[in-house]
């Protein structure tokens, strides 16, 4: 307790009385884990709601071991369904524990695994497997052991049609004397509790401490608008000496509370985008390396101790810190809602601000955000160039509109992707909807900046785009780009900022339900890429998926989509930097996954996205064409070809 207080941050108590009832279903029914792996999952889960019932059970063993006669519930009906239960589940958990044993030690699977390049504690490489060989051998012994006792007492008995399977091992101690039966009943029961006793001093040490910490996190874990939602840095307080994180005692202390609770099911792991692309990252070897680091200077952390070692030096490399693509799916796997690409996050945040040690590619970027407030560099002057020929409202001309585009970086000034920004305008246009545009005025959000760890750059932008935008107290605010969006309505209100922020899909749906926009063509096939920072991160699944569905075009799911999505590659300031060495691009490999479904369209909601799908798309020829949801229902407005400057552009690009 004293370790994870040396977190920052304190745990939000009042919440704890509104969850318990939710942390209760999801410890007893183990919904988080039927996520993934469901074969796996069930035979987790037969361990799992044995043990559970095996509280019951050990507590009603060592009472009747002093009080003679007592029996748990008695001798009737309910005692009777709970010898059932108690008979049922001990045979549910040794199938369920063996299967997982010979899985780990006999299958032995690549998503047990974690490869050499990656940074993994010493310990940590044979250390998992001792701890499961000592974790499963210790309930194999006590749920066998108490199971063989019954045995030998309804061997005494003559059975009990309230516990058919340990009657039916009964039979195969015909012969045996009750004096013989007793002993083995007495020895069966000394093994059975025995070795709770032998595990206890092991039990903190090892990852089956999740069994109570898990629901801990549940219970602890912080209010977010988003799981990629950051807490902002006070730049004003001057007692402030470090920002971000360089040692494991300057993590909050949910990031403390996630070593211990996690399982070391690797499944974080198999749905990081960075590792299943080659890459030396992997968010389960980062809270396997805390919970191995824990173990070893707990002691001097609960004593307000420095730790020994550094982050970098214990848990994590830089390469790999320089690999998140912040997507948010490790958090989203997790099972016990641990959330390592936090940590990732404020581990840049120090390296940037307290090292300037950060990727030069960055640098660019940087320099653009700061004198032309976009990543690209452009001169707000040329902000609304995307728009020529186009009616485009401006603040300037109605300072205070219901409706205000936040039209975002890269519509206003990627050359493939003013594609989207045009053809959202014509659809708004074609729907009679009236709106504004900040125009010159706009900047980037900052979101590149958060993400990379230069919060201060983010500070700047951020504080300036909450006054203007308060200023111009819009109704709604729509977005062409998810990364604005979430910054927008995630992020901004920190600031003071506190906006309706909507995605252009959303908008272009409700358009098309209420029947404001009147589409032509004929049915033509389509898979869609869900955007990090828009399905996993806020929601936004089904809104793309009906807006295509409403313009005639059919639906071909992706194997890895909605809150499952793959990355594009772009996110955590990716867009702006070299990809870190790896066997395959992200873009490549969601690529990929899209030209498998046969499809020649693939049609996506972010620019970033469109932008890196597009780069491998020329890589690798038979791709599918990727187009944004706003071009594709464009393009079946009637008599709607597209202006002459917009079809020079899509053909250069």
């Amino acid at each position: 307790m004293r370790t994870i207080a040396r977190g920052n941050g304190k745990p939000n108590w009042k919440r704890v009385p509104s969850r318990l009832l939710s942390v209760i279903y999801k410890t007893g029914s183990f919904a988080p884990v039927f996520d993934r792996r469901f074969i796996v999952s069930l035979f987790h889960g037969l361990v799992g709601w044995g043990f559970i019932y095996y509280l019951l059970v050990n507590i009603g063993d060592v009472l009747g071991a002093f009080i003679p006669g007592f029996e748990l519930f008695g001798g009737g009906r309910i005692g009777d369904l709970y010898r059932l239960g108690a008979d049922l589940l001990s045979v549910a958990v040794l199938i369920g524990m063996a299967a997982l044993m010979i899985r780990r030690f006999g299958m032995r699977p690549d998503d047990l695994k974690v490869r050499e390049q990656t940074q993994l504690n010493p310990k940590a490489r044979a250390g998992i497997a001792r701890d499961s060989a000592i974790v499963g051998a210790f309930i194999l012994v006590h749920v066998g052991a108490r199971f063989l006792g019954e045995s030998f007492h309804l061997g005494a008995l003559g059975g009990d049609a309230w516990r058919p399977a340990a009657s039916a091992v009964a039979g195969m101690w015909n012969g045996w004397s009750g004096s013989a039966l007793e002993t083995a009943r007495h020895a069966a029961f000394w093994v059975s509790l025995g070795t709770i006793m032998a595990f206890t001093p092991y039990f903190l040490y090892s990852k089956h401490l999740h069994l109570f910490m898990a629901p801990i996190n549940f219970l602890l874990q912080p209010e977010r608008r988003s799981m990629g939602a950051l807490d902002p840095l006070d730049f004003e307080d001057q007692s402030i000496e470090e920002f971000g994180v360089e040692r494991l005692e300057q993590l909050s202390y949910k990031g403390i509370l996630d070593a211990y609770a996690c399982i070391m099911c690797n499944r974080c792991q198999d749905a990081c985008p960075a590792y299943q692309t080659g890459k030396v990252l992997s968010p389960a070897a980062l809270e396997i390396n805390k919970r191995y680091f824990l173990n070893q200077e707990g002691g001097r952390l609960a004593a307000g101790e420095a730790s020994s070692q550094t982050m970098v030096e214990a848990a994590i490399s830089e390469e790999a810190i320089w690999g998140c693509t912040a997507c948010g799916a490790c958090i989203e796997a997790c099972p016990v809602a641990n959330e390592p690409m936090r940590d990732i996050l404020e581990l840049r945040r120090h390296l940037v601000l307290m090292q300037n040690a950060f990727p030069e590619q960055l640098q660019a970027a940087y320099r653009g955000m700061e004198r032309t407030a976009n990543p690209w560099g452009v001169p707000p002057e040329k902000r609304l160039e995307w728009a020529e020929g186009l009616s485009i409202t401006t603040v300037a001309e109605q300072p205070h509109p219901e409706l205000l585009w936040w039209v975002g970086c890269a519509p206003a000034t990627d050359p493939r992707a003013q594609g989207t920004a045009r053809a959202f305008a014509r659809l708004l246009q074609a729907a009679g909807v009236e709106y504004a545009v900040l125009g010159r005025e706009e900047q980037c959000t900052g979101d590149a900046a958060r993400r990379s760890g230069n919060e201060y750059l983010f500070h700047e932008l951020a504080s300036a785009n909450v006054e203007r935008l308060n200023q111009v107290a819009p109704g709604r605010i729509v977005t062409t780009c998810p990364h604005c969006l979430h910054t927008l309505k995630n992020e901004y209100p920190d600031f003071g900022g506190h906006y309706e922020v909507i995605h252009h899909t959303q908008l272009i749906d409700e358009l098309l339900a209420d029947g404001r926009l009147e589409l032509q063509g004929e049915v033509q096939g389509v898979t869609y890429h869900d955007p990090c920072y828009l399905g996993r991160q806020n929601g936004v699944i089904d809104a793309p998926r009906q807006a295509l569905q409403a313009g005639g075009l059919e639906l071909i799911e992706m194997a890895r989509h909605g809150h499952t999505s793959f990355c594009c590659g772009a996110g955590g300031a990716q867009m702006w930097k070299e990809e870190e060495e790896g066997t395959r691009r992200v873009s490549a490999e969601r690529l990929a996954e899209a030209k498998a479904t046969g499809q020649g369209t693939l049609a996506t909601g972010c620019p970033f996205c469109m932008i890196m799908l597009n780069d491998a798309a020329k890589a690798e020829p038979g791709s599918p064409a990727v187009r944004d949801v706003a071009e594709l229902i464009a393009e079946r407005l009637p008599e709607s070809a597209p202006p002459p400057a917009e079809q020079a552009q899509r053909s250069e690009s």
